[in-house]
């Protein structure tokens, strides 16, 4: 028996072939016009874990953030974050410098989830460890996210947390996956840290502080779709071949069909089923839920 999905050879028809790649170039467009559409907002899942940092880590909750378009052009000046509309906090000189007694111990990204494999990922594994010179302070944490050296844009907002001292027991890790409004690109990212009681602004950690926060090659899950080779059925009969050609475009329809429904599938579902994949460095667990945006 002949192998109906054989290598293209010599005396294929030339129509089939040609509304092959036709069905495949609107498909392509299609799928691109509709990342291109959700641009206008950015939303991203994130998990948030305030205790145990990466060895034994204590979920702390779980959120939707949601945000208006990335912005792209303009300053990347830290006067218009967070940190520089907000009034300082204790031991600062002034509304945009640092505290003197809060600072930024050490701070690590691992990407992770990159479905398509072209080496741009949509998840982000971020701890960050702050110390302070009192014996406890409770903070917060804003981060950003600037493409090309583009201007910041706030991506996600930690839980109130507690820092002791110089300890190195309190690290916060926070896990994103950025669902939408993200193009393919290298990001740098932001690390912003309040005052829980007084929203003042106490210290920041970026990509002129670590090399770990800087050209971060990322994009959002619309864009991570996983490309799949489509097989061509072509007949190798001699002349005619009408049927045989009706048969082969509705195989390939069905083929665009199926894949088409697995997309709108996948977004869908993918808030029950993406969030429960943890990054690779994390144990399987079942996560508590939280669904109020913060």
């Amino acid at each position: 028996m002949s192998n109906l999905f054989a290598p293209v050879a010599t005396g294929v028809n030339s129509r089939v072939l040609f509304v092959a790649g036709l069905l495949a170039l609107t498909v392509s467009g299609a799928s691109q016009a509709a990342a291109e559409a959700t641009d206008s907002v950015r939303s991203s899942i994130s998990r948030h874990y305030a205790k145990g940092g990466r060895d034994n880590p204590t979920l702390s909750s779980e959120a939707l953030d949601e945000y208006a378009s990335l912005a792209t052009s303009g300053s990347r000046s830290k006067s218009h974050t967070s940190g520089g509309l907000a009034k300082p906090g204790s031991g600062s000189q002034s509304s945009q410098s640092a505290s003197l007694d809060f600072w930024f111990y050490d701070a690590d990204v691992q990407l992770f989830n990159d479905d398509d494999g072209d080496g741009y990922f949509h998840g982000i594994d971020l701890l960050f460890d702050a110390d302070t010179i009192y014996s406890a302070a409770e903070v917060y944490a804003v981060v950003y996210l600037s493409l090309d050296f583009g201007p910041w844009n706030e991506y996600g907002v930690t839980e109130d947390f507690w820092i002791f001292g110089a300890s190195g027991t309190d690290e916060y890790v926070l896990v994103t996956e950025l669902m939408s409004g993200y193009p393919t690109g290298n990001y740098d990212l932001l690390i912003e840290l309040f005052d829980a009681a007084d929203n003042s602004f106490l210290a920041s950690f970026g990509p002129d502080d670590t090399s770990a926060l800087s050209f971060l090659p990322l994009e959002d899950f619309d864009r991570d779709e996983p490309i799949a080779d489509v097989p061509i059925a072509v007949s190798h009969g001699h002349g005619g071949g009408g049927a045989a050609d009706t048969w082969t475009i509705n195989m390939l329809l069905l083929l665009l069909v199926v894949s088409a429904a697995r997309k709108i599938w996948r977004r869908r579902n993918d808030a029950l089923i993406r969030i429960d994949s943890p990054a690779p460095c994390w144990d399987t667990r079942t996560n508590a839920r939280r669904q109020s945006v913060r």
